[in-house]
């Protein structure tokens, strides 16, 4: 029998990998690893397994059982090494030997080639085959692998190794000062039970329009319930922006079911809307999914929210359709932030 390293893209549904799974077990496939990574076109089920019959007749059971986008390409014996131990493994010599991080990601991510490259980061991938890592402001690693395309999920192991040669990025649950494009100096700070009464204020001063905008309906007051949510840090980080004493924004990263995605969403005070300061708290939530792993940044909005979705489409994210009309959801991939 031969190893195969198998791709499909499902639909983010219960039961799909389950179908997958028993196509592949009906034409005697033994698997033996699995990941679950988030894409764009839905989830990417990637298997490796021993599998008696051809890569045609694989792809034609995962194509029949729901899978799309399938791949199947041969493996070898040393890829059933444990990933997390590879891993492991590789952030120790790119410890040791920082200059070599192009090798050492076309390694992680079993690429044909890595090199060095300048120019604007992407936050898509136009060419699935290629992958572009920022580096630094106008400094790129690009990736290509010619069989398999890339995922997020991959994207986003990238990323973490390329901050392994930086220096550490500064954790989201910390208290800074932002100072905005008109040079209002704002304190953000992690959001903890001392705040409950602020951000209920924070949610009288708001109109009906904006709360409607952020819960999908004109919720007066924030139930005691939520507000405990959202300061619970096993579900997500959440921080609150502060200017003369008064909480003007609450902005949250929840994490979710789907693996390697997490939910971003906001409430800005009206008055300090159009100033960019949903921007910068995207950005401070946006580097806390990175340091925490995830590969992509989802933001659920009604169809007419028209600010937050210019700010998602500015951060680079692709806006798409919903099962519900009035509802768009906005897709970024964390790794192409910078």
């Amino acid at each position: 029998m031969a190893y195969m390293r198998i791709r499909a893209t499902v639909d983010e549904r219960p039961g799909r990998l389950a179908s997958l799974a028993t196509a592949l077990a009906e034409r005697g496939g033994n698997i033996l690893g699995l990941s679950v990574q988030p894409d764009t076109a839905g989830t990417v089920d990637e298997f490796v397994a021993e599998v008696p019959a051809s890569a045609e007749d694989v792809a034609a059971a995962l194509k029949a059982a729901g899978g799309r986008r399938v791949h199947v390409v041969p493996a070898a014996a040393h890829e059933l090494a444990d990933e997390t131990t590879r891993a492991l493994l590789l952030a120790a010599r790119l410890h040791a030997q920082p200059w070599r991080l192009p090798a050492i990601l076309a390694d992680l991510l079993r690429a044909d080639s890595a090199r060095w490259a300048y120019g604007e980061p992407v936050s898509e991938l136009p060419d699935p085959h290629q992958l572009v890592i920022p580096v630094a402001p106008k400094r790129v690693i690009q990736l290509r692998r010619r069989e398999l395309p890339f995922t997020l999920t991959e994207a986003a192991r990238a990323a973490a190794f390329v901050r392994l040669a930086q220096p550490p990025a500064e954790p989201a649950g910390s208290d800074r000062s932002l100072r905005l494009a008109d040079n209002t100096e704002v304190d953000v700070r992690p959001l903890t039970p001392a705040f409950r009464e602020a951000v209920r204020d924070l949610h009288d001063r708001c109109t009906p329009a904006s709360r409607r905008f952020r819960y999908f309906t004109a919720m007066p007051s924030l139930p005691p319930r939520m507000f405990d949510r959202l300061c619970d840090r096993d579900r997500g980080e959440s921080v609150v922006a502060c200017h003369d004493g008064q909480v003007i924004a609450l902005a949250s990263l929840m994490y979710r079911a789907d693996p390697g995605a997490a939910e971003l969403a906001f409430l800005v005070e009206d008055g300090w809307q159009g100033r960019g300061l949903g921007a910068a708290l995207a950005r401070i939530l946006i580097d806390a999914a990175r340091n925490h792993g995830f590969a992509e940044i989802r933001a659920t909005m009604l169809s007419d929210n028209m600010r937050m979705h210019r700010l998602m489409a500015r951060l680079g994210a692709a806006v798409g359709p919903t099962d519900d009309p009035g509802v768009i959801e906005a897709r970024l991939s964390v790794a192409a932030m910078v």
